[in-house]
C-alpha cells in the first residue's frame, strides 16, 4: 500500500527537472531526438499524459536509464492517484468457494 501523505512526482516533472533543464535541451529538441511529436512530449512534461511502455523505452535509450525506471515512476504515480479515490470505488468481494 502506498502512503497517502506525499504524492509521488509525475515522471514528466522528473524528466524536465533532472534531464531536460540541466542539459539545456528544449522540448522541441528532445521530441526530435526521441522521435515523437513536440505536443506529445509537452503533454508528458506537463503531467497531462503518462509514460507508456514505448515512451519508457525511448527515454531509456536517450537518457541511458532503464525502461523499468520510467514505468515504475508512472506506476507509483498512477497507483497513488487511484488510492486517493479508493473510497469512491465500490466493489463487492467475491465469495469463497466451500
Amino acid at each position: 500500500m502506498i502512503k497517502r501523505g506525499i504524492a509521488p512526482v509525475h515522471p514528466g516533472v522528473i524528466l524536465k527537472g533532472l534531464y531536460l533543464e540541466p542539459l539545456e535541451i528544449t522540448i522541441t529538441q528532445a521530441a526530435g531526438q526521441l522521435g515523437i511529436a513536440r505536443k506529445t512530449l509537452s503533454q508528458l512534461v506537463n503531467g497531462h499524459m503518462g509514460v507508456s511502455a514505448e515512451m519508457a523505452i525511448r527515454l531509456s535509450k536517450a537518457l541511458n536509464t532503464t525502461p523499468q525506471l520510467w514505468m515504475n515512476m508512472q506506476q507509483g504515480y498512477d497507483l497513488w492517484i487511484a488510492e486517493k479515490k479508493s473510497a469512491d470505488i465500490k466493489v463487492l468481494p467475491f465469495a469463497m468457494a466451500s
